[in-house]
């Protein structure tokens, strides 16, 4: 059985319920996943195997190689998967991806399409018909996992989750005595869903001088943007973490500062509360954090609303810089207790 999910780590984890659906059949599942959501498909349960694949319909940095994708049709017909789920947003079409299965012999394949699919799907749902678009991400993956007639189990609580996460101990030892501290992940890969550097070095100051530590993360291009935000207050995590260690940090944070990015998702998945900052390119109802605590700060009715845009259309950046860091501060302290109440899961 294959789950295919080609775009980011956080599409990727959102998916973990609809995976764990297609796992309850007692099926081996194996999920096809894209360069930066591979990371995260190894961390979901239910997944036996990843195939990493980038494909030119899917982000804008692949270009179209015809050799390339023969070569994925060989590697998919030689795994021999009875049957594929494609997973998809509203805004992707999974047809490209179901010609390219056909083509690699693959006999019974469920999507969900606005476009008439011809012989590409056997399960077509339509969106806006078949389901409601403005629902959270992980029920509408779910919805498309129906399709194809897988349920959850019984006792699925239906939440995100990852795999037991390594031991991040050493990464915190310079916090000394281990106990609550705050996340903050100032970047992001598309530019409109970022919260100014300057915003969150302020932040961390204000955190800080009332009483609460702070550990910052980021990716390894992103080691300069964490040692500004850190400055000399923050223990600095930049590029020092593997996506897995990335969510043991969040698992022991009390609550996470993040923008519309996979560690929002990936602190939901380990379930810490989230403090989300959240641009409205995109909408909120879909892609925010879910099934953990949090406060959703944002204009979410600025002039860029659900243009989808990844650089900010409006002079100023207005969603997100109107948002201060007091007011950052004012919600993390309205989350810390129930941090406690989603511990343990």
């Amino acid at each position: 059985m294959l789950v295919a999910r080609l775009d980011s780590a956080g599409d990727v984890l959102l998916a973990g319920p609809a995976v764990r659906a297609v796992a309850a059949s007692g099926a081996e599942v194996w999920m096809l996943a894209g360069p930066a959501g591979a990371d995260a498909a190894r961390l979901l349960p239910g997944v036996t195997g990843v195939l990493v694949a980038a494909v030119p319909w899917v982000g804008d940095a692949t270009p179209f190689d015809a050799a390339a994708l023969d070569e994925l049709v060989g590697r998919l017909r030689a795994a021999e998967f009875d049957e594929a789920v494609i997973l998809t947003s509203f805004h992707q079409s999974p047809l490209p991806l179901a010609y390219t299965l056909r083509r690699a012999g693959v006999r019974t394949i469920t999507g969900a399409s606005t476009d008439a699919a011809g012989d590409l799907l056997d399960r077509r749902l339509i969106p806006g018909e078949d389901f409601d678009e403005d629902r959270p991400e992980p029920l509408r993956d779910l919805r498309i996992a129906s399709a194809a007639g897988y349920q959850p189990a019984d006792d699925d609580d239906l939440l995100l989750e990852v795999r037991p996460r390594p031991d991040v101990t050493a990464h915190l030892a310079e916090l000394g005595e281990l106990g609550q501290f705050v996340a903050v992940h100032p970047g992001a890969a598309v530019p409109a869903r970022t919260w100014p550097a300057e915003h969150h070095a302020e932040l961390v100051r204000q955190l800080v001088e009332r009483g609460h530590r702070v550990v910052v993360t980021g990716g390894p291009g992103e080691r300069e943007l964490t040692a500004c935000v850190a400055g000399d207050r923050a223990l600095d995590l930049g590029g020092r973490l593997a996506f897995a260690e990335l969510a043991g940090v969040l698992e022991r944070a009390a609550v996470t500062v993040v923008g519309n990015t996979g560690p929002a998702h990936l602190s939901a998945a380990v379930g810490t509360p989230v403090v989300s900052l959240f641009s409205p390119v995109v909408p909120s109802i879909r892609w925010r954090p879910y099934g953990v605590p949090i406060v959703l700060l944002g204009d979410q009715q600025a002039a860029c609303r659900l243009s989808r845009a990844r650089e900010c259309p409006v002079p100023g950046h207005p969603c997100l810089t109107s948002v201060t860091p007091g007011h950052v501060v004012a919600a993390v302290e309205q989350l810390l207790p129930a941090a406690a109440g989603v511990r343990g899961r």
